[in-house]
């Protein structure tokens, strides 16, 4: 029996309210079963997930397991399929119209690429979409120098789960997604998709990608016994373990692939300056640490800056050595929301980001795409 073009692994932990319309959007992509096969990985649900699912057997195929997070979710789903591309659905998210197929041409027309991934539009729980994210136009990241490590940053985003296909060359030679990533576990993929042929990421949105409210009824709950900026401090504590999980183990794997060190330094720098940043706020430290640390992130987002601009950003990076680090940041996140200050900095100079910000663009939905 032939194998089928495509495996789609369908990830869901408690997801009743959304896994029949992520369902729907696989199963009207226009595929038959023998093109496509559907997998639904049940990590452990204890609500009406699974019987929801089962409505869709035979032409899908439940999976259920013990929670564990995503990551042993996708190593799950992952060696249930078969096929030679396997694209990837979180439970709560769900496909425009033409997804699959629209990926299976990218593969097929570039049979070098080792992935591919495309624009989504934004859905918060169950509002409608306000925006899209999309390139400016389908462009192929990978990491074969410096230049391109520097653009293949910002276009991780566009290969999250939901977005990602992946050849099976590139997860076999990934071996099992470490445990402890028990979300963001699409990271591991991409990257080495990035590193063993590149991604080619279309100027399309065909993904809606759902944004949470940002508190649970127990984040509430802790909310009001430990302040109003808990949830913002666990989030951002929560975010700062799993990078620094991931910066413990990445590096080393890229290199193992033969990532030369200048690139993977470019790759994770935007990474190393927010994981310094949030131990300077949230520990302390010292001026210099953090003058340091504003200089570097400077110099990584920037170039060919005027005097008059340098000048500028040198001098509010000086306020580090002034100013205690918690209190620094507090300052910069003031700035930031300046509109007055971002005029007069316009005043004194320019500087062309590194990754020309129109490159990934924010369109309303109702912008037309390419």
């Amino acid at each position: 029996m032939p194998l089928p073009l495509v495996s789609v692994v369908i990830d869901t932990y408690n997801q009743e309210r959304f896994i029949e319309q992520a369902i729907v959007s696989v199963l009207e992509q226009g595929l038959s079963s023998g093109e496509m096969e559907v997998i639904v990985v049940d990590d452990g649900s204890v609500d009406q997930t699974p019987e929801i699912v089962r409505k869709f057997e035979p032409r899908v195929r439940l999976v259920r397991k013990t929670n564990g997070g995503q990551a042993s979710a996708f190593n799950t789903g992952i060696g249930e399929s078969t096929a030679e591309f396997v694209a990837f659905l979180d439970g709560d998210d769900w496909w425009a119209e033409g997804k699959v197929k629209s990926v299976l041409e990218a593969f097929q027309q570039n049979p070098g690429i080792a992935e591919v991934g495309h624009g989504y539009f934004e859905v918060l729980d169950d509002r409608p979409t306000g925006e899209m994210l999309v390139p400016q136009s389908t462009i192929f990241v990978d990491l074969s120098s410096v230049g391109a490590a520097r653009t293949a940053d910002p276009a991780r985003m566009l290969l999250g789960a939901s977005r990602l296909a992946v050849r099976r060359d590139v997860l076999r030679r990934l071996g099992p997604i470490p445990a402890e990533l028990v979300y963001a576990a699409d990271t591991p993929m991409f990257m080495f998709g990035l590193a063993l042929g590149g991604a080619l990421i279309l100027d399309k949105a065909l993904c809606y990608y759902r944004l949470h409210s940002p508190m649970s009824e127990r984040d509430r709950g802790a909310s009001r016994a430990h302040g109003q900026d808990y949830h913002a401090r666990f989030v951002k504590n929560r975010d700062y373990e799993l990078t620094k999980f991931l910066m413990q183990i990445l590096p080393q794997r890229l290199s193992e692939l033969g990532v030369g060190p200048e690139v993977i330094t470019a790759f994770f720098e935007s990474d190393r300056v927010e994981l310094e940043r949030f131990e300077l706020q949230r520990d302390g430290g010292g001026r210099w640490r953090t003058f340091k640390a504003e200089v570097r992130a400077f110099q990584a987002t920037y170039k060919d800056p005027t005097v008059g601009y340098k000048l500028f950003k040198y001098l509010i990076a000086a306020l580090a050595l002034i100013l205690p680090p918690q209190r620094f940041y507090n300052l910069r996140q003031w700035y930031s929301q300046q509109s007055t200050m971002h005029r007069l900095r316009s005043l004194v100079g320019r500087a062309e980001p590194v990754v020309p910000a129109s490159l990934f663009q924010r369109r309303p939905t109702n912008a037309p795409q390419n």
